[in-house]
């Protein structure tokens, strides 16, 4: 089942509203008292209907975990969907796209509003176990990339995170949150690129490999893959549900 709502984010779009998404778990039952693990995840129009998917395909993540009964809920939001507004609100720095387009990153203001504000109502309004242990995060392209920044950055709050095609591009090279992270907390990372992706962005496979073996060196418990054939679209996203539900440790019963 999967609720939506509107909300707005004062701090980011002012009283403009976008939709609020939460699945729940097959067996969620409104007078038990069972409560479940979270994972928070962008872009969540993109995440469950295909009517409302930006390229009409959706990831279907809540027709996946109805047929294996993962005991997990899904908060989503809605990205911003205007101008570059999603960039900035998905990039934690500044930066250039290609054409030479100037990004400023506001990744930490949504970060903040999402721990803040979002993970608490969600907390207070759904049987969740709201503690590190049983918070996850992920996303894909941008959605990867702030992914890797709430690990890093925001780690007291998420202990585990799926990054799906990570946007590590927007800086040129190995983002410095990243470097400079310290991983005092035992955290799980799945990262995934797909092998057709890497023509978008010349430097992307160092980049991705750098990542991944500077995180391994502090400690991250990482999966990292290049999926065979895989592209950068909501069906091959799709495809990787049951590699990184599993990787995270949300398997069905």
């Amino acid at each position: 089942m999967v609720k939506e709502w509107d909300i707005t984010i004062p701090q980011l779009t002012g009283e403009r509203t976008r939709r609020a998404y939460v699945y729940l778990p097959n067996d969620y039952e409104e007078d038990s008292e069972r409560r479940y693990p979270v994972m928070y995840m962008f872009d969540g129009h993109n995440l469950f209907f295909d009517s409302e998917a930006t390229y009409g395909k959706s990831w279907g993540i809540g027709e996946y975990l109805d047929y294996t009964n993962t005991k997990l809920i899904v908060a989503a939001v809605e990205c911003n969907t205007v101008g570059n507004g999603r960039l900035e609100e998905y990039s934690p720095i500044n930066f250039y796209m290609p054409d030479g387009t100037f990004i400023r990153g506001r990744g930490k203001k949504y970060m903040d509003w999402l721990v803040g504000e979002f993970k608490p109502f969600i907390d207070s309004n759904f049987r969740t176990l709201p503690d590190r242990l049983n918070t996850a995060i992920g996303g894909s392209s941008m959605g990867g990339l702030m992914t890797m920044y709430a690990l890093a950055a925001y780690n007291r709050f998420f202990s585990r995170g799926a990054a799906l095609s990570p946007s590590l591009w927007v800086g040129g090279e190995t983002p410095a949150f990243l470097t400079r992270a310290k991983f005092g907390r035992a955290t799980l990372l799945y990262m995934d690129y797909g092998s057709k992706e890497f023509k978008n962005h010349s430097a992307q496979k160092k980049i991705f490999a750098d990542v991944a073996a500077d995180l391994i060196q502090k400690g991250v418990f990482v999966t990292s893959r290049i999926v065979p054939y895989g592209t950068h679209c909501e069906a091959s996203w799709q495809r990787q549900l049951p590699v990184f539900m599993s990787a995270l440790g949300f398997e069905g019963e």
